[in-house]
């Protein structure tokens, strides 16, 4: 209220046995409230959320920022920051490239995002359903903005493996993943290739699935040459192979040689500035692999014994190689005799 007005007919009125007006009354209550706010007496509707930190970001070409995760695995001390987002921002609105793994993630990027640029998200492009890299998807669809994704991510949302790995997550990953936490499917799933243009930028999107999994996208910014490969690419640091068809796998990465990026972004480590080079190195050890454990398959040897005899000298130096390359070969193994019984 201004100083010179005249002061609302009400504010004269006293409070039942107060000797203060409503006005006065009011003033010292909202101080109140925020007092306790402060000192973390309140919570919820009542208490004031501090504003999200802003996620540390690089710019790798004109226009195309990165947010990279830790090459670690997620736990409550890293909210699960393992893996990258990269957006584009366009005189249009701002293309995001996965979503991180948390929602509180996702807040960080938003917020690293409007230091940019004060132009909204309008698609946010998931390379796969895993949840490092979906679990801010919530944020991102609250602030408007279109997801886009790989027809076969609506069989893994149906999925229990999607229930149990949030269930999982509740209890792995508190507080970060949460009761609050969702799945959230696409709201254009594509079987196809296609191209989203926004401000004169066109980001070519290529199903390349089955592979690290079977909705595989890749993204391609024409302008720069900039490639964003999802988890088929993992730079520097020994891949996550789970279930998949690695067999596709290296086929896709074959498809990627073809490209001939400029630059490539990975779904976790560095920005590479030779992709062949980094694209080969996740193929070689994909090849590795299934020679290594095809042989034991087919000659019917203990997995134990095939993976002590097995010369992991090229890979044993990459991060969690200790905590992945076992259960990686050991996956891998299953899938040679699976394939074995086929033929």
């Amino acid at each position: 209220m201004n100083e010179t007005a005249a002061p609302h007919p009400r504010s004269r009125v006293q409070a039942p046995g107060h000797p203060l007006g409503w006005t006065r009354l009011k003033r010292r209550a909202r101080a109140a409230l925020a007092a306790l706010a402060g000192a973390g007496v309140l919570s919820g509707a009542l208490a004031q959320t501090p504003a999200p930190q802003p996620l540390p970001v690089q710019q790798v070409a004109p226009g195309i920022w990165l947010a990279q995760g830790e090459a670690a695995l997620g736990s409550p001390a890293n909210r699960n920051f393992i893996s990258n987002a990269a957006f584009v921002v366009t005189p249009e609105g701002v293309v995001v490239i996965d979503a991180l793994g948390s929602p509180a993630l996702a807040d960080g990027l938003l917020a690293a995002i409007a230091r940019i640029t004060p132009l909204p998200v309008r698609y946010v492009i998931v390379t796969h359903y895993h949840a490092d890299h979906i679990y801010g998807l919530q944020r991102f669809k609250a602030a408007g903005a279109r997801i886009v994704a790989g027809t076969q991510g609506r069989e893994y949302l149906a999925s229990d493996t999607a229930r149990l790995r949030l269930q999982a997550s509740r209890e792995e990953l508190a507080p970060w993943i949460d009761e609050r936490t969702q799945l959230v499917p696409a709201d254009r799933w594509l079987d196809g290739p296609t191209v989203i243009e926004l401000g004169g930028e066109r980001l070519r999107v290529q199903p390349v699935g089955p592979a690290h999994t079977p909705e595989d996208l890749v993204v391609l910014h024409e302008r720069t040459g900039v490639l964003f490969t999802g988890d088929l690419v993992f730079q520097g640091r020994i891949p996550f192979v789970g279930q998949a068809d690695s067999s596709s796998w290296i086929r896709s990465l074959d498809q990627l040689l073809a490209l001939k990026p400029q630059l490539l972004v990975p779904g976790h480590g560095a920005i590479s500035s030779q992709p062949a080079a980094d694209l080969r190195l996740t193929r070689d050890y994909l090849v590795h692999l299934r020679q290594a454990m095809g042989e034991a398959a087919a000659n019917l040897e203990p997995f134990e014994d095939a993976y002590a005899r097995t010369d992991w000298s090229r890979f044993e130096s990459l991060p969690l190689f200790q905590a992945a390359n076992r259960i990686n070969a050991y996956n891998t193994y299953l899938l040679m005799e699976r394939e074995g019984m086929r033929r």
